[in-house]
């Protein structure tokens, strides 16, 4: 699953902030699919990541979510202050590496994973 931390598993889906420049303020969507019956096991393991997260320097929102009409689809918002304090978070956050050691090995797929711009 090692994929998945250096950008993505499924065709076409890059890595996150690849080549891109810094940016003030940032909103992150990621989607991610439990493997067949590995849901419950994976909304805990993410549902762990939570709190720690919104603790973290720059952490503006941290919310997980869970597609009503596909169970086992999560979707984790996110915003940051800087793309800096982001990564500083996904690449040396001790629950973040804690899930990349074990809670990922549930993770079927990122189906999607947006940095979004905000328009209005």
């Amino acid at each position: 699953m090692s994929d998945l931390r250096a950008g993505g598993i499924r065709e076409g889906c890059r890595p996150l902030f690849q080549g891109e420049s810094k940016v003030t303020e940032l909103t992150v969507l990621v989607g991610l699919r439990a493997k067949p019956g590995r849901e419950d096991i994976l909304r805990r393991e993410l549902s762990a990541l939570v709190a720690p997260s919104r603790s973290e320097a720059g952490n503006l929102r941290y919310d997980l979510f869970e597609a009503q009409d596909q169970p086992g689809l999560f979707v984790f918002v996110e915003a940051w202050s800087s793309t800096e304090l982001r990564m500083q978070h996904h690449e040396h956050g001790r629950h973040i590496q804690h899930f990349h050691g074990n809670g990922i090995a549930h993770v079927e797929a990122r189906e999607f994973a947006y940095v979004l711009k905000r328009v209005v």
